[in-house]
């Protein structure tokens, strides 16, 4: 039986750039949840809670998504 180990580590799925953009992410999704905690409204039912926070909120979470799809770079 053959021992092929190589003295390589193990590289990380995401790169530096992958963890920048889903920290970006992060915080366009923290946004949208303090929009539609700021509104005004009984129950969220304004401009808010029911329009502006969630679009922002779906902002994030296709910001993630392309975060983390997006082919890492080779940093040297």
């Amino acid at each position: 039986m053959e021992n092929n180990t190589n003295n390589t580590s193990p590289s990380s799925a995401f790169g530096r750039r992958n963890f920048m953009l889903m920290i970006i992410g992060l915080v366009i999704m923290s946004v949208g949840f303090i929009l539609m905690s700021l509104d005004s409204e009984p129950y969220g039912y304004g401009f808010l809670g029911l329009t502006l926070g969630p679009i922002v909120l779906v902002a994030g979470f296709l910001f993630q998504f392309y975060a983390i799809l997006a082919k890492p770079r080779k940093d040297v």
